[in-house]
């Protein structure tokens, strides 16, 4: 397998891109390990868990229809093709390339946040407004184009209260980076779009300590930093994945 190595500045993490084979698929995974530690994580996909690696997995269009159609033998079969227990991963996955994976870290003082985003807007979407096309039965949904994945790395503990709550700053971001970038709904063109309909998010604490934060709004510094570090990731992303720019704005 080769590897890319992504560089971080927080302590204890590990993160490459991996460019390996899932069955006769040629897949893209970044992957994140806290070197054999075991670390809280909070996912939009699979909730709660203690884990030594996070992951977000690019999946071609050629495999998305199987994984969709039957994305729970994916999410359990998948790891072994890193030679990792299912039990010890939480991981997304995306039709976005992992080569145009967008990394931005800020800092106040002692704390670090880095957040690691790819973006597709095929999907996008005004949450409230557009109609949903997709019912899930039995598990299986048709193929959906799109998503933008988020991982937010932090280099302090957080309380579980403050990961939900980091999962609110951190969309918030992304839906401000969607406006500053005039994104629009593919279902309604007239309205911003909010996100893609698909999309996840990863929160991982930092190391287990007693000193836990416990406030992630937007009024604390740490809210700051997320968001901060949230809405340049996924901006990033999607100038990469789409070649989207900022709009200028006057006044």
């Amino acid at each position: 397998m080769n590897k890319r190595d992504i560089s971080l500045n927080i302590e204890g993490l590990k993160a490459e891109v991996i460019y390996h084979k899932y069955h006769e698929f040629d897949i893209k995974t970044l992957l994140i390990s806290f070197r054999g530690e075991t670390r809280r994580v909070l996912s939009t996909l699979d909730g709660y868990r203690r884990v030594k690696y996070v992951a977000n997995v690019y999946v071609p269009n050629s495999l998305a229809m199987q994984t969709m159609t039957n994305y729970e033998n994916f999410f359990k079969e998948f790891p072994d093709s890193l030679g990792i227990n299912y039990n010890e991963i939480s991981f997304l996955s995306t039709g976005a390339d992992m080569d145009n994976l967008a990394v931005y870290e800020s800092s106040y003082q002692e704390f670090t946040i880095c957040c690691l985003a790819t973006g597709g807007t095929g999907n996008a979407l005004r949450t409230g407004i557009d109609k949903a096309d997709y019912v899930e039965r039995n598990g299986k949904f048709e193929h959906i184009h799109g998503t933008i994945n988020i991982i937010v790395l932090s280099n302090v503990a957080l309380s579980d209260g403050a990961m939900a709550r980091a999962i609110i700053t951190a969309t918030e971001a992304k839906t401000a980076a969607l406006q500053d970038l005039g994104v629009m709904s593919v279902f309604s063109p007239k309205c911003q779009a909010t996100g893609t309909g698909t999309d996840n998010i990863i929160i991982v604490s930092g190391r287990d300590s007693e000193r836990l934060v416990r406030w992630i709004g937007g009024h604390t510094k740490m809210g700051e930093l997320i968001g901060v570090a949230a809405r340049i990731a996924v901006i990033k992303a999607l100038e990469k994945q789409e070649g989207r720019v900022l709009i200028e704005k006057s006044g």
